[in-house]
């Protein structure tokens, strides 16, 4: 962990002119005051000021004391394709205490809770995402041709090795700047969405895999623009493809000796999870209707959380709270090998920070309250019928955004991780979010109903 003056110098090293004092706001989009590197010392002890009535998710009011952004030095990041520049994900402070309502204290707070019960907790996210040229072809032909890629309609494109060729301009630049990072990305793939890629790279401490996956998203739009193109993480940009999960692979480590409590070579089930893992996994199933509206915070993700919709054959995606082993009809999935769990329902537009508190503080309530989630699952879950999933007492994950924010307001744990100005602020803005959309009229409502009669 780099101290302040470490940093500076690392900085000067490197020469970087510029620092990022960056935060995010509900959405988990990166915020910020850009400093010289010459005033480096005063935005380092706070001396950055934000409004936070000017944002998204940043409960005050506009006569509140303002916040300040408290860089971490810890988990500064140079800019691969702009080197003079630096980002240092921050805490907000108000009043000279830690702001309740930032997303990274937010995880902060559950973080220290795991400490204090001698975990540290590890996180991968799967990056699934699309991009597409800026002048790309009418909207009624997009689904039929990659927007990057000049190749025809390919029913099935997913691992396609031509289409990946044709990405790998801006794709290799991507990966390369990661790599830069110290990420470690071990495979890349073109998806079964047209113009869509999965990147997979090292798992983390939960808290720096989220200032990662924040800082992804903003790397990636900023490498595709260089290459006429823009990177979306839209969950799901067309109806008849799947849509872009952000997979969170979690377990837990011994925070003294950093050993895998999840790993276990005896697991009874076959699964390869500890009772640990077990435990945590059977915390999060308890919880799951409250975590989705975090990890699925858009009106747009339920439209990827179904079985078929328009397309043909599976979406891949969860739509039942279970798990299993490495069957991927199930929400919650023990990858083989063991030693983790995987979410599946959690998707690219998600704020990492919150989800990932979300899931901390369900699955170490699973640990303490010794829960345990039953028998895997391993047949096809879309091919199960209502008779047996009553039997096995499996729900149906939400369908829609307002599912979602109406289990996250009914349940205790969401206040509990949040505080009550996050969570108010949070229910308020996807309530508005969710009416906004009902009062939309859409292109399928007109093309349907117009000339009805």
């Amino acid at each position: 962990m780099a101290t302040v003056e470490e940093l500076k110098t690392q900085l000067d090293s490197a020469g970087v002119s510029t620092c990022i004092a960056s935060y995010v706001d509900m959405h988990g989009i990166s915020k910020s005051k850009f400093v010289p590197m010459s005033h480096f010392d005063q935005m380092m002890g706070g001396s950055e000021m934000f409004t936070g009535a000017a944002l998204d998710g940043v409960p005050q009011e506009i006569h509140d004391e303002e916040v300040a952004c408290l860089p971490d030095p810890g988990a500064a990041m140079i800019l691969p394709w702009q080197p003079d520049v630096a980002l240092i994900p921050s805490d907000l402070w108000c009043a000279g205490a830690p702001f309740e309502a930032c997303s990274r204290n937010i995880l902060g707070r559950q973080v220290a809770r795991a400490a204090d019960m001698g975990f540290t907790m590890n996180l991968g996210m799967e990056a699934e995402f699309f991009v597409f040229r800026e002048a790309h072809e009418p909207r009624g032909a997009e689904a039929g041709r990659d927007p990057v890629s000049p190749k025809q309609h390919l029913e099935k494109p997913a691992y396609d090795t031509a289409r990946l060729l044709d990405n790998l301009p801006w794709l290799s630049e991507l990966v390369d700047a990661m790599n830069t990072l110290g990420w470690d990305v071990y495979s890349f793939d073109h998806e079964d969405g047209i113009g869509q890629v999965e990147i997979d790279f090292a798992y983390a401490d939960v808290k720096t895999m989220a200032d990662r996956f924040v800082f992804l998203r903003l790397m990636a739009s900023a490498i595709a623009g260089k290459h006429d193109a823009y990177a979306s993480f839209m969950p799901k940009p067309f109806g008849e493809r799947t849509g872009s999960g952000a997979h969170f692979n979690m377990s837990l480590a011994d925070a003294n000796t950093g050993a895998n409590l999840f790993k276990s070579d005896d697991d009874p089930r076959g699964c390869g999870l500890s009772k640990l893992g077990y435990q945590f996994l059977a915390g999060i199933l308890r919880h799951l209707p409250a975590i989705m509206a975090t990890v699925a915070p858009q009106v747009n993700s339920y439209k990827r959380l179904v079985k078929q919709g328009s397309m043909s054959g599976f979406t891949w995606a969860p739509i039942f709270a279970c798990y299993g082993n490495n069957n991927r009809t199930n929400a919650m999935r023990i990858p083989k090998g063991g030693g983790r769990v995987e979410l599946r329902a959690a998707d690219s537009a998600c704020n990492p920070y919150l989800g990932a508190a979300m899931c901390l503080a369900a699955g170490l309530s699973g640990i303490q309250d010794d829960l345990d989630p039953g028998e895997p699952n391993t047949d096809n879950m879309y091919l199960t019928t209502q008779e047996e999933l009553e039997r096995r007492n499996i729900s149906v994950l939400p369908r829609t955004l307002d599912e979602a924010v109406t289990a996250f307001e009914a349940d205790p744990l969401s206040k509990a991780v949040f505080g009550d100005a996050m969570f108010d602020a949070w229910i308020r803005y996807k309530r508005d979010e969710w009416l906004s959309y009902l009062n939309h009229v859409s292109d399928w409502e007109r093309e349907r109903y117009l000339r009805f009669f």
